[in-house]
């Protein structure tokens, strides 16, 4: 059976690319529903476009929402590292900045956004509709349970397809010539393959000799690489949900509601229960041995048609190891679990029902249906223990923000973290300095946190904060200012800084070395063979790769330069440094497009990716000419915020 299951993994980028056609809207959400949007404070102005005002719990907000975007994209995957390569928070402003200039071009447009088109827009999100038409009903229960009235949200549609709309205008129309399509199926096929030696800096680590006197002054000339952080420690108590739990009621009214909302969590998904015969066919076999197959798998279906026992057919014929020891039972599936010949053939069945031969990548398929559940939503009577128990976890973790946010109220003026302590019943807990980038203690790494300890002034208490262990209510216990270090506090640090600094000039020496005895012998592995290195093939690639180059890197002078070698000039003239490894290039073969394979579909095809291409190319210049020509100013907290990390 795991022969014939469909992978559903998706890939990151398939994943990201869904994450950014919903990442305009939660910005757009930003902008509408921020309670200090005018930025009217000085602290406050994150930003302004022509004037128009972008606050710092606007671009809060949107910085937020796009950490959390890529947090759910990457999952284990999404370090610091990764969200400073990712640069989120320059991304965050710079949405921010384009959703402001494309509004303001549609009113100079005087575009507008019809009541129709607002209507249908919002009709067809999914989140808003039971099998899959519009429900009021759920529309209002949806929105109230991410506190958004319809008038806000109906706003920020409003405002996110106006932008859509303005965007579509400075597209326009553009123009693809047979050259162009041409010019674009030679960039897509014509191809090279180079061969390769590089050399990785860390390989030459252990070649670094450190001294005494050479390593002082390197410290002396980078002690700001090794400035300890700005450290503080909190000391806080926390509501947790679970103590509050039995102090929660339960109506009825609320539980309805409840299971409203989370309708998605209760859907019963149509599914089909099948027994198969698999036949296995190997992808390259030929038309003799497919014939020889083909033949039994008829054999095997005029037995079961003639009332023999399928389960005994299956064990007695079936390669599918999996499922032979139940007769062929695959148990329940739903669509998409299987591919797609053996799905719709399989979904097609009734209960006792026989297939005709079903032939799917993995060979013939002789499939018996034997049970059907149709699609659905579970009622609320068989999910009511499990609504319930959604329902009191909510409800007490409202209740757990409640005390945290009384006990606040009551002691914020003489921020007495132990006067609230006492009136709550609860222990005060400390954690040890942290960074801003680092774990607080015992809480873990969340972002929120961190953010807010920072900002605190001693004596006073933060605004509660909602987080995964529940709600916590705390103030600062000590600040450590930044400072230089000495020598001796980060010694080690300072040795593997040297010994990774001094590794780069060996490792590019060697390049060096490497690129002139190339020019002199000729011949890649005559010279690599020499020195005992290793000779690697990028395989072929074609211009359409853009900078990337295959098993190396992004490199727009390696890619550009390899489709200029030739035979009698194969040696790439330069050492390129290419995510921080030093190579040494030639050309091993060069395959030109074949212009014969240029047919009528495929130059179809071209034109309608290149209309694309242009139409984008000319939504970002004027784009960028519209930023070009607006006076944007970054506040200096903004920009201050934006420098860290």
């Amino acid at each position: 059976m795991l022969d014939i299951v469909r992978a559903k993994q998706k890939s990151m980028f398939i994943k990201l690319a869904f994450a950014i056609i919903i990442l305009s809207f939660v910005i757009g959400y930003a902008m509408l529903t921020s309670p200090t949007g005018n930025g009217d404070r000085p602290n406050d102005l994150a930003a302004s476009v022509n004037g128009s005002k972008i606050s710092m719990e606007e671009y809060r907000s949107a910085y937020s929402n796009i950490y959390n975007l890529y947090q759910n994209i990457y999952r284990d995957q999404f370090t610091p590292a990764l969200e400073k390569q990712l640069n989120l928070k320059r991304q965050a402003l710079q949405q921010l900045v384009d959703q402001r200039l494309l509004a303001q071009e549609g009113e100079k447009l005087g575009m507008e956004v019809s009541k129709k088109e607002l209507v249908d827009a919002i009709a067809k999100i999914p989140a808003f509709q039971e099998n899959g038409v519009f429900n009021k009903q759920r529309y209002v229960d949806v929105l109230s349970y991410q506190r958004l009235t319809p008038d806000v949200f109906e706003e920020m549609q409003r405002n996110d397809l106006l932008v859509k709309k303005v965007g579509d205008y400075l597209r326009g129309e553009v123009s693809v010539s047979d050259e162009d399509i041409e010019a674009e199926f030679r960039k897509q096929n014509e191809k090279v393959n180079l061969a390769f030696v590089r050399f990785a800096p860390a390989l030459f680590e252990d070649k670094v000799e450190i001294k005494e006197e050479a390593l002082k002054e390197f410290f002396q000339q980078n002690q700001e690489q090794f400035r300890i952080p700005e450290k503080v420690s909190i000391r806080y108590i926390l509501f947790d949900p679970a103590s509050y739990v039995d102090q929660v009621k339960l109506e009825q009214q609320d539980i309805e509601k409840y299971y409203r909302r989370h309708l998605d969590q209760f859907e019963i998904p149509e599914q089909v229960r099948a027994s198969h015969v698999l036949i296995r066919v190997a992808r390259d076999a030929d038309k003799e041995v497919r014939k020889k197959k083909r033949a039994l798998a008829e054999k095997i279906l005029a037995e079961a048609k003639a009332g023999k026992d399928f389960a005994k057919l299956a064990t007695k014929y079936s390669d599918d190891k999996a499922s032979v020891a139940k007769g062929g039972d695959l148990g329940y599936f739903t669509r998409g679990t299987m591919v797609k010949s053996f799905e719709d053939a399989a979904f097609a069945l009734k209960p006792g029902e026989l297939s005709d031969i079903v032939t799917s990548p993995f060979g013939f398929h002789i499939i018996k249906g034997s049970g059907y559940i149709e699609a659905g939503v579970k009622p609320l009577e068989d999910v009511l223990d499990e609504v319930k128990q959604g329902l009191r976890k909510e409800l007490a973790r409202q209740l757990a923000y409640e005390k945290a946010m009384d006990a606040y109220n009551i002691n914020r003026k003489a921020g007495d973290l132990d006067a609230a302590a006492k009136s709550a019943g609860l222990e005060i807990s400390e954690s040890g300095l942290f960074t801003r980038d680092e774990p607080v203690g015992t809480l873990g790494s969340q972002p929120e946190l961190n953010s807010a300890a920072f900002t605190l002034q001693q004596g006073a208490l933060a605004r509660p904060l909602n987080l995964k262990q529940g709600v916590i209510l705390m103030t600062l216990k000590e600040r450590q200012e930044s400072r230089l270090p000495e020598l001796a506090e980060v010694r080690k640090a300072v040795e593997k800084a040297f010994r990774r600094d001094k590794s780069v000039e060996l490792a590019q020496a060697a390049a060096d070395k490497l690129l002139a005895d190339l020019k002199t012998a000729g011949d890649l592995n005559a010279a690599a063979g020499a020195a005992k290195l290793k000779v690697e093939e990028t395989g072929d690639f074609a211009r359409s790769y853009g900078d990337f180059v295959p098993r190396i890197g992004q490199s727009a002078d390696l890619a550009k330069q390899a489709f200029t070698l030739t035979e009698e000039k194969p040696v790439a003239d330069q050492i390129f440094e290419i995510n921080g490894k030093f190579i040494v290039a030639v050309l091993k073969k060069h395959s030109t497009a074949d212009m014969a394979q240029l047919d009528d579909a495929k130059r179809e095809e071209l034109r309608t990716s290149l209309t694309k291409k242009k139409q984008d190319e000319v939504y970002r210049a004027k784009l960028d000419e519209l930023k070009k020509k607006a006076q944007i100013e970054i506040s200096p907290a903004l920009a201050s915020l934006m420098n860290e990390g």
